[in-house]
């Protein structure tokens, strides 16, 4: 599954070769010209860490704003300017980024310094997840509902340890799309659609009970 990641930086050319340069290396890259954009972004599809090429936006996603959901935790590291005097990368830090490296930046040492840092900051994978009656083992690749086995298929196992890694949160489909089936921009398909649908009801147990809800115009969530 490739890292998503939010590139933050006003200047048209830097942000288009950075993108294509990241994305060589297997990174998803979501580009932003300004800190509105950006939050937008970082809310709608919850990147895995944010290349921010200003503190303020930094401390905007560690703050939070009243009605916006992103991920507050997201590493952040800062591409601060050629002219930037020591006490940058203190004001940096203070603000809440996990690192922050001065311009010109040399194309080896970032992408080692994204990769240590998503390291840092990713939680173990839980081999095991239990939501009500489902159980989902990822070593073993094996499901069971209530006891019984149900079989999947390997995007139907994906998409299930997915939802399963936080059952009542909502996964938007931009995020299904790319974590699942590895799409790098958000497309018209119908795939995750009827992924969910043959997962769903390989997975009903009758009654009132509802797995895989579909959040109408945002994504999915395992159980409501």
């Amino acid at each position: 599954m490739s890292a998503a990641l939010l590139l933050a930086e006003p200047e048209a050319h830097a942000r288009g070769s950075l993108t294509r340069r990241l994305g060589e290396e297997g990174f998803h890259v979501l580009g932003a010209a300004f800190s509105r954009e950006a939050l937008e972004l970082a809310e709608r599809s919850r990147p895995d860490l944010v290349l921010a090429s200003e503190v303020d936006l930094c401390a905007r996603l560690r703050e939070g704003e009243p009605g916006r959901s992103w991920d507050r935790e997201v590493p952040v590291i800062v591409l601060g300017p050629e002219e930037a005097d020591s006490r940058d990368p203190v004001r940096a830090f203070q603000r809440g980024a996990d690192d922050y490296l001065h311009r010109p930046v040399a194309h080896d040492e970032l992408v080692a310094r994204i990769r240590a840092v998503l390291r840092r900051s990713a939680p173990p994978p839980a081999e095991r997840v239990e939501a009500g009656k489902l159980v989902v083992d990822r070593v073993a690749r094996s499901v069971t509902v209530g006891g019984r086995a149900v079989g999947l298929a390997g995007k139907e196992f994906e998409l299930l340890s997915r939802l399963a890694s936080d059952p009542t949160r909502v996964f938007t489909k931009e995020e299904l799309l790319r974590d699942v089936w590895g799409y790098r921009a958000f497309c018209r398909t119908r795939t995750l659609e009827s992924h969910a649908s043959r997962l769903r009801r390989k997975l009903a147990l009758g009654g009132d009970e509802r797995l895989i809800v579909n959040v109408w115009g945002v994504g999915y969530k395992l159980v409501d």
